[in-house]
Formats: C-alpha cells, sequence, structure tokens
C-alpha cells in the first residue's frame, strides 16, 4: 500500500480525540480498499519485511519503544492477528504480554501496578493482548468497578499513556471491531474443530448475551480515551486479511515517524582490522 493511500486509511481508522468512536457507523466486513486476499498478500509480504527493518532499527537504537495495544471481544482475532503480524521479528525485542483476573497481590496494588511493570523497555515493542482497558471494561461488568469509578479511570488512563508517551514510548492502540455474526461463526468453529476447542470457554457464551452492553461500553470508553498522545484505531476485524493488513500499516507507519537510527560506530574501532 502506497504511503498517501495507507496515511488515508488510517485517517479514516482513527478515532479523532474529542469526537465519538461511532462504533455503529463502522463497517466490521471493511476491506479498505484492498483487493481480494490473494491479490493483496504481496503487499503484506512487502509490508511486514519493512516493519522487520524498522523493528531491528528500533532495537538496535534502544532509546525508544512502542506499545501496541490490542482489545476487542471473544474471538476478534487478538491472538492469531499477534501470530501473523509479528512472527518474522525478532523475540529479543518483542514481548506480548495478556491480562486475565488479577491476583491477591495485584489487587493488594492500585490497577495499573501490573500493567506499568511490563510496559516495554527502550528498544522493545511490546503487545497487550488486552490491557489496562480490560479495568474500565471487564471490570465493569463483574462487579470491580462501577460507573463513576470507570469515569475516573478514564482521566488515569489519559494520564498514564501521556505520561509513557512523555517518556519515549509511542502507544497505539487497535480495537478489533468485530460483528456477532462473524463471532457466532468464529465461536462455533472452535466447538467443531478439535484442534481449535481448546480456546472455547462456556464463559464466552455469557459475555455473548451481553453483546449489546459490551459494545456500548466499548464506544464509551474508546471516545473517553482516544487522545492527542495515544488515539484509538478501529480496525475492522470480519475479515482476518484485512486486519492484518490494517495491523501491519498501522505499525509500520508508526515505526516510519519514528524513524530509529543504528547507533554510529564506537570510534575506538576505527581504522580498527580485524585479523
Amino acid at each position: 500500500m502506497a504511503k498517501d493511500s495507507a496515511s488515508t486509511v488510517l485517517a479514516n481508522l482513527r478515532v479523532v480525540p474529542g469526537q465519538k468512536a461511532g462504533l455503529d457507523h463502522r463497517r466490521t466486513d471493511d476491506k479498505l480498499g484492498l483487493d481480494a486476499k490473494a491479490a493483496t498478500q504481496g503487499l503484506q509480504d512487502e509490508l511486514f519485511t519493512e516493519l522487520d527493518g524498522l523493528h531491528g532499527r528500533l532495537w538496535a537504537e534502544g532509546k525508544r519503544s512502542v506499545l501496541l495495544v490490542l482489545q476487542g471481544m471473544d474471538a476478534a482475532g487478538k491472538d492469531s492477528a499477534i501470530r501473523r503480524v509479528l512472527s518474522g521479528l525478532n523475540p529479543q525485542g518483542c514481548k506480548v504480554e495478556s491480562f486475565k483476573a488479577p491476583s491477591d497481590t495485584e489487587r493488594s496494588h492500585d490497577y495499573l501496578w501490573r500493567v506499568h511493570n511490563v510496559c516495554p523497555p527502550r528498544g522493545h515493542l511490546g503487545v497487550f493482548n488486552r490491557s489496562h482497558y480490560e479495568d474500565v471494561l471487564a471490570a465493569r461488568f463483574v462487579g470491580a468497578a462501577n460507573h463513576e469509578q470507570c469515569r475516573a479511570r478514564y482521566r488515569h488512563l489519559r494520564e498514564f499513556e501521556r505520561m509513557l508517551t512523555e517518556e519515549g514510548t509511542t502507544v497505539v492502540k487497535v480495537f478489533l471491531h468485530l460483528s456477532k455474526d462473524e463471532q457466532r461463526a468464529r465461536l462455533q468453529a472452535r466447538i467443531d474443530d478439535p484442534t481449535k476447542a481448546w480456546k472455547f470457554k462456556a464463559s464466552d457464551l455469557d459475555v455473548r448475551k451481553q453483546w449489546d452492553e459490551y459494545q456500548a461500553a466499548y464506544e464509551e470508553v474508546i471516545t473517553e480515551t482516544s487522545s492527542k498522545e495515544a488515539p484509538w484505531y478501529v480496525v475492522p476485524a470480519d475479515r482476518k486479511w484485512v486486519r492484518d493488513h490494517a495491523i501491519g500499516t498501522l505499525l509500520v507507519d508508526t515505526f516510519r515517524r519514528l524513524d530509529p537510527q543504528y547507533p554510529p560506530l564506537d570510534p575506538a574501532a576505527l581504522g580498527l582490522v580485524v585479523e
């Protein structure tokens, strides 16, 4: 995808700070102007190759970091997006963190304690498979935080991400926008396919019964926390190849803007000849 075309796509996916997320008006099956999956494979190969090179430069530079936040309903494709988009990167400079129900130790601290502790160090790309946003999403549905507490946490999260940004971490937030029909198909596939059965949990169906409530919660959360420092991007997730291409494009665009550089040769090695 050409740079000018990519910029247009990303602008359409971006939730403008101060404006509503508008999830109801965003298509989950949008192709983003791409052709069929087979025709896009070459573009994806080029994209992921460039991402690998840029990531290597970030690792070598060792001064800044990138944090990719992935949120979405069950079966939206967080795991597979990580596997497909990031599979070729140097594992030394890339780490994935997942957030489940907090442990007793984590509950004894403020809710961001466990999150800050695993943010990517300088030179790294960190990925949150679910994230600190569970503390204003899932938390409200299990009674761990009421609406007033969630609204206070919106401010905490905005300030937390601003601090990360000012300290050298670029925060890239992606909501994988999946339709209810596509989720049904993917959950059924987990039940029917022995190689996918391990992914299925009966609790997934309990959450599915609250689909409308979760969509309303995501609408509010994304609207309230899409900021200048860390805007949200709503990526259509019904087509896996479109999802992967969009995330790859977003990451490449982020790395291009950072433009990390290889450090110069140690002056002590100038003119040195290895024998």
